[in-house]
């Protein structure tokens, strides 16, 4: 439950954990190393909704070989600040992956729970991908339930809650510029 609710979201964060120009020259990077790594290849970009979709954007306009990109949704922390572990998908994709090199991309690899099941990874390699690979925002590898291969990785993190830059709690935080860790007092941690 949230114990406060402030008017100014930036309040609410206890610090700005990577900056708005420090995300802009990492999103670049992989961009570069994502497009020399793709490059004559059918790439289709997946994005996990609803977290991937500013780092999505950023990462298609650095990407430079051509591209195709379409979303599933999964949900697996509900009100709560952890991943509960249990997964539900809510959209599959428009478009067909077979023959065609898929990245998926996420905005945070926790748990790996969200990424080890088979409606994603193992159930894109069952549709006759070329390739299937990850690249996600944020990485925090020390919640990591389940063996997850990350490709490609913007930042690692510690076991904060961050919101910002796509990354939500309760909805809220996601339009912030930057990745920040929220205050405890905000979502009754401690």
């Amino acid at each position: 439950m949230i114990s406060r609710l402030s008017t100014d979201l930036h309040e609410d964060i206890g610090k700005i954990l990577i900056d708005e120009a420090t995300l802009a020259a990492r999103i670049s990077e992989l961009g570069a190393q994502i497009s020399a790594d793709y490059s004559g290849k059918d790439l289709m970009l997946v994005g996990i909704l609803k977290g991937c979709t500013l780092f999505l954007a950023d990462l298609v306009r650095a990407i430079t070989v051509p591209l195709s990109f379409d979303f599933v949704a999964v949900s697996s922390y509900g009100a709560d600040t952890k991943s509960s572990g249990v997964v539900r998908i809510l959209k599959d994709l428009d478009e067909s992956v077979e023959s065609k090199h898929v990245l998926v991309v996420e905005d945070i690899v926790d748990t790996g729970l969200t990424l080890r099941l088979s409606y994603l990874l193992e159930n894109l390699r069952s549709r006759r991908a070329a390739s299937v690979k990850v690249c996600t925002l944020l990485d925090k590898p020390s919640r990591r339930r389940v063996d997850v291969t990350v490709d490609y990785r913007g930042f690692q993190v510690e076991d904060q809650f961050v919101v910002g830059y796509g990354l939500d709690y309760q909805g809220r935080y996601r339009s912030l510029p930057y990745v920040g860790v929220l205050k405890p007092e905000v979502y009754g941690g401690g």
